[in-house]
């Protein structure tokens, strides 16, 4: 999930701290890779939450973050083409060839949240669908690999933005990664865009996600009625990666790394 954090410090962790929020990335990270050959043509996203559900509770020991997080029903976000962020799982939404869709995880493990987010392909997809979504994973990267000690927050977004421009791709700018520990939603506030220089200068021991989200068309969105799902105003469709960070002495590391490898993708 993408909720702007209330503003205040960010903290900063130590290796204690550090370690506790690794392991609550790392089982976030296995509850998408176990779904991974679930996502087929003909499956609801309803069925695919119930997976997720039940390998938190009963695989991982952890506890669901997002149920019943300021009233969200599920557990895992699941947005489909044009949806951008924060897809409610239905039993009437069936997957099709040709989709893309995000899932989006987050679970806690001893007052630790995990929370990351990946693309999956339905079937065959239109080369176009497939570009958003490798720019949006190659966007992701390249702000995660912006992340020192003494880079600022505009220095992420600007990475971010460069890769999504170039191949004509616009940010989502309602949206933001946000600091996460034993709060789901913290400071700081992560755009993804901005300018070199400009904002806060990260410090060794902030943990946070960077997930952008980059539509085919324009980068407007709006909330439906149901006061969750984000859709592209203009119908285009949707990608998002998320990752979690820490900033190290030297630059960063992931938390939520991929149990299987990244395969064909760049590792961050």
């Amino acid at each position: 999930m993408a909720k702007r954090p209330h503003r205040r410090l960010p903290p900063i962790h130590g290796a204690a701290d550090i370690a506790q929020s690794r392991e609550a990335g790392l089982l976030a990270a296995r509850v998408l890779e176990m779904l991974t050959p679930h996502v087929q043509p003909g499956v609801s996203t309803d069925h695919l939450d119930r997976l997720c559900h039940d390998f938190i509770v009963d695989e991982l020991r952890c506890i669901p973050a997002n149920i019943g997080y300021h009233g969200y029903p599920k557990t895992v976000c699941a947005s489909v083409n044009e949806v951008v962020c924060h897809g409610i799982p239905s039993a009437q939404e069936i997957l099709k060839d040709g989709d893309i869709v995000n899932i989006d995880v987050a679970l806690i493990k001893n007052g630790w949240f995990g929370d990351t987010s990946r693309m999956y392909t339905v079937g065959q997809v239109a080369p176009k669908a497939q570009q958003l979504i490798d720019t949006t994973y190659e966007a992701m990267v390249a702000g995660i690999r912006a992340v020192k000690p003494g880079a600022t927050l505009g220095d992420i977004g600007h990475a971010i933005q460069t890769v999504a421009h170039r191949d004509g791709f616009s940010v989502v700018r309602d949206y933001c990664g946000h600091g996460i520990g034993q709060i789901y939603h913290d400071e700081p506030q992560v755009l993804h865009y901005g300018y070199p220089g400009q904002g806060m200068a990260l410090q060794e021991g902030m943990i946070f996600t960077i997930e952008p989200m980059l539509n085919a068309g324009k980068h407007d969105t709006k909330e439906l009625n149901d006061g969750w799902t984000v859709v592209t105003k203009d119908k285009s469709l949707s990608a998002q990666w998320e990752h979690m960070v820490v900033v190290t002495a030297t630059g960063y590391d992931v938390l939520t790394a991929w149990p299987e490898g990244t395969g064909r993708y760049p590792t961050p």
